[in-house]
């Protein structure tokens, strides 16, 4: 009952408290600015955040759940060789299907790369087997030790050297994203600290006076403590509406779009950006009691 007692005085503020600090002008203009600005931008880095989180996922799961099985041999070995390989392949645990790409799926595989006129029949390129793995997935080490054995023209790309390094990218793109959350909360509370040093140097010969009825630099704190509090909590929530508006707006995620254009939230992941106030109301008032505490000390 005490806490909320507390909080609701917050809120509902005190008349003769709040006149010590000025409702408009320059320091009440630049905090409220200062926070709908670093409120937007937190919501690009938050949905930046996630989205290199769902793509580091995505790739992971992706790239684990298939492989590649690469046979080179002469011609007339070329069918055995792929026969050899599906069945070992169709007797490995953790092997789901595996299926040989004919001349069409490896042109339309190699198009992007070569062009659409690329002649398969003239040129010596292997024969490719598709692997799609169960959920246990397969012993890649023990299946190439079977493949020396019986089909010594077999390569298996698991794609674990494509897997790690995207996998890699996208993590540290997410630590990027969150690195620059941190670095917008740390510019908000300097500039909303600039401001309340501002607005305490401003208002020196009212301080004064309040001392000298017996105010306690504590109750005079408190009121720059809730006004600005309350500007940060509402310029960051300014902010937070035209980030997600902005975020709204951007083109639906789509395959050959790739990343930039899932960079939205997803689901659950949309309440995310209410955070944002709450974060920008706490470090106001952090930046704000601290900021009033040594300026106070200063003052003669």
């Amino acid at each position: 009952m005490k806490l909320l007692s507390r909080c609701s005085a917050f809120f509902v503020g005190d008349a003769q408290a709040d006149r010590v600090v000025p409702p408009t002008g320059f320091t009440a203009n630049l905090t409220i600015f200062s926070a709908a600005a670093m409120g937007f931008l937190a919501v690009f880095a938050l949905a930046l955040s996630l989205a290199a989180g769902r793509l580091a996922d995505r790739w992971s799961n992706e790239l684990a759940r298939s492989s590649t099985l690469r046979i080179s041999a002469p011609a007339d070995q070329m069918d055995a060789q792929i026969a050899a390989a599906l069945r070992v392949l169709e007797t490995t645990p953790g092997v789901a299907t595996a299926h040989a790409l004919n001349d069409d799926e490896q042109r339309t595989l190699l198009e992007p790369f070569f062009g659409p006129d690329l002649p398969l029949d003239t040129l010596p390129i292997p024969q490719l087997i598709a692997i799609n793995e169960s959920v246990q997935g397969y012993d890649a080490t023990g299946l190439r030790l079977r493949l020396a054995a019986e089909v010594p023209g077999a390569v298996l790309d698991d794609h674990t050297r494509w897997r790690k390094p995207l996998v890699r990218a996208a993590s540290r793109l997410r630590l990027l994203g969150w690195t620059a959350f941190l670095l917008i909360g740390g510019a908000m509370a300097a500039m909303i600290t600039l401001a309340a040093q501002s607005a305490l140097a401003a208002n020196t010969q009212v301080i004064s006076v309040l001392r000298l009825v017996g105010a306690q630099d504590s109750y005079i704190a408190g009121a720059f403590v809730r006004r600005f509090t309350l500007r940060g909590f509402s310029g960051a929530a300014i902010g937070m509406v035209a980030g997600v508006v902005a975020i709204a707006l951007l083109p639906a995620a789509q395959d050959e779009g790739g990343f930039l254009t899932g960079l939205g939230f997803h689901g659950a992941h949309w309440l995310w950006p209410l955070l944002i106030p709450m974060v920008g109301g706490i470090v106001a008032f952090a930046a704000t009691r601290a900021a009033a505490r040594r300026k106070l000390k200063e003052l003669p």
